[in-house]
Order: C-alpha cells, then structure tokens, then sequence
C-alpha cells in the first residue's frame, strides 16, 4: 500500500480523502481500523470513480430515527423491556425477523390507535439525516426509506425530510384500535434488497451507483447489493458482516463517503 497524494480534508479536523494504491482495500481498512482502535475514527476504502451516488436506499429506525418505534410503543404498556429485547434479538440476526415482528406486534393488541400518533411525537431523527437526503436530492438523486417498521412512521419521516418513495409494513386496526397482526406481505430483508433493485432498474442506473444504509441483520442482503453499502452503528454480527461501517461518525459520513465537501452540504 502507497499513500500517493497529501491529506485532502473534505471538513477540516472532521473528514479527509487519503487516494491509496492498494491491491487489498478490505484488508488496508481493516488494519487502519485496528491501528486506530479507540480513536473514534472511522474508516471506509472505496474506488475513487464513481463516487458519487444516484440513489440513496435508507433504513429507518436506528438510522434515519434514533429509535426503535414498536420499543416505544411497548413503552406505553409497561413492556418495553420484553419487546426491546426481542427486537435486540431480531436485528443481530438471532431470530427470524418476520417472527418477532409478529410476536412483539401481538403484544400491542388493544392498544388505542391514538398512542401512534403520541409515538410519533416522540420520534428523533438522527444527526445528519436531513443534510444528507437534502443534499443528494440537491444534486439529483433519488432517494427511498425502506423500512420493516410501519408506514405511520415511516411516511412521516419521509414527508419531514423529503425522501421521494417508502417501503414499509402496514399495522392493522380495528375499531380505533392496534389489532395486533401485520398485514401481509411482511417487508423483510428480501424485500429490501429487491426495493434498491427494482428502483435502479427504474431509474436506468447499475447498482454500482447506488448507496444502502441501515443497522440490522434484515439490512444485509441491501447493503451488499448496493454500490456501497454502509453498516451504520450497527448490531455486532452485522459490523462484522458488513463490508463497509460507521461506528462513530453521524449520517453526514455518507456525503463524506461520496467526497463532498463541508460547503458543498445542505445544512
């Protein structure tokens, strides 16, 4: 591995190109990684062409939102110990996703349909969200939330930032009450990956530029798919999974990542 150009700081004291000729960029991250371990620095090798993404492909909860909303739901019934274990499970990639949607989803039957909209009050976006679906839909890229939660939230997200599609799971009520089932089909983790397909084919575009991001297990099969896929504070087996991941930076990286500079973004 050669370093063949100075530093080139996209925000100064906070982000920096390094163009390296490297033959085995994973194994150049990984080393960088565990040299600077305990550092708080991320690190992400890539191509240097093609940089730049067309279509953004985002997970919601624990991403784009800080949080787990059938978590905060459980909160409103004393539950959400049971629940936020059960999803804890789910994302890691220990249990069947579809499963514990359905079992977590079961122990909300009876809830008032008002709750969701208290729930939703309660949502917190994620530092750097808005600046980088802003930025990218500045310079013409598509931008998608696909999400195995629900689409009260999801589209609320959606309309706050302007994402221009949602993916998501429907909740069912009945007589102004959670039902406690989900309809079907259940958005999962196939579902993701042939969303971030299907709409690159749409747009005319390989998915060699496109950009995934999400946290759990169910997040996996679109990461990899994606032209870089990036691991976003994720679950351990995910990290480790994954072929790109932040630990430490906030959603701004992913505009680093594509070498924007601090100016160039959308604040």
């Amino acid at each position: 591995m050669k370093i063949t150009t100075e530093p080139i700081w996209l925000a100064p004291g906070e982000a920096c190109d390094l163009v390296l000729d490297a033959t085995e960029p994973a194994r150049v991250e990984e080393t960088a990684r565990a040299v600077m371990r305990g550092a708080g620095v991320d690190v992400l090798i890539q191509p240097v062409a093609g940089r730049r993404k067309r279509l953004l492909v985002a997970d919601l909860e624990a991403t784009i939102i800080e949080n787990e909303m059938l978590d905060e739901l459980a909160g409103f019934l004393g539950l959400r110990p049971q629940v936020s274990e059960i999803t804890r499970r789910a994302m890691n990639g220990e249990i069947d996703f579809a499963s514990a949607l359905e079992a977590r989803v079961a122990l909300l039957a009876g809830m008032e349909e008002r709750v969701l909209e208290e729930a939703c009050r309660r949502m917190r976006l994620t530092s750097g969200a808005h600046a980088l679906v802003a930025t990218m839909r500045r310079d013409g890229a598509a931008t998608a939330l696909v999400s195995g939660g629900f689409a009260i939230f999801a589209e609320r997200v959606a309309a706050k930032l302007g994402f221009d599609r949602v993916v998501a799971n429907q909740l069912d009520l009945a007589d102004g009450r959670i039902a406690g089932t989900v309809r079907l089909p259940i958005v999962n983790r196939r579902t993701k990956r042939e969303t971030l397909l299907a709409l690159a084919a749409e747009l005319g575009i390989s998915p060699a530029h496109t950009m995934a991001v999400g946290d759990g297990a169910n997040d996996l099969p679109m990461l990899a798919a994606a032209g870089i896929g990036i691991a976003f504070h994720a679950k351990p087996s995910v990290a480790a999974a994954a072929r790109w991941r932040l630990d430490h930076a906030d959603l701004t990286a992913l505009l680093y990542a594509q070498g924007y500079r601090k100016e160039e973004i959308v604040r």
